[in-house]
């Protein structure tokens, strides 16, 4: 039998190419973003800043951030009942804060406030 001539296929990259500044920028907002995300689940757990509000009016920075991660940084608050409020409010664990519907929102906020 003649071996067969597959060729391999062309490789496709998914993102366009960056340059060195770009790459550089984007790397300078995330750890900003990160920075930010990490002093507001520090104020959460000091009790300076209350979940209710940032998911009432959330910070751009905060938009991409996952719910259950930023329920967890609330004293009390662990994974067992994190995960039984949002299964309450039909709300996924990997939903973003900004993903949020406004149903969501609303009844997350008011179950919050019991």
């Amino acid at each position: 039998m003649p071996p067969t001539t597959e060729s391999a296929p062309a490789k496709q990259s998914s993102a366009p190419e960056r340059s060195l500044t770009q790459r550089m920028e984007a790397l300078q907002r995330a750890n900003d973003i990160r920075t930010r995300r990490a002093q507001l689940k520090r104020d959460l757990k000091g009790g300076r800043v209350t979940i209710q509000a940032l998911l009432n009016a959330p910070p751009e920075y905060l938009e991409t951030a996952k719910v259950f991660d930023m329920l967890l940084a609330v004293p009390k608050y662990g994974r067992v009942k994190v995960n039984k409020i949002l299964q309450q409010c039909r709300i996924s664990p990997s939903k973003t804060i900004g993903g949020l519907s406004e149903r969501q929102r609303t009844e997350l906020v008011s179950l919050l406030r019991r």
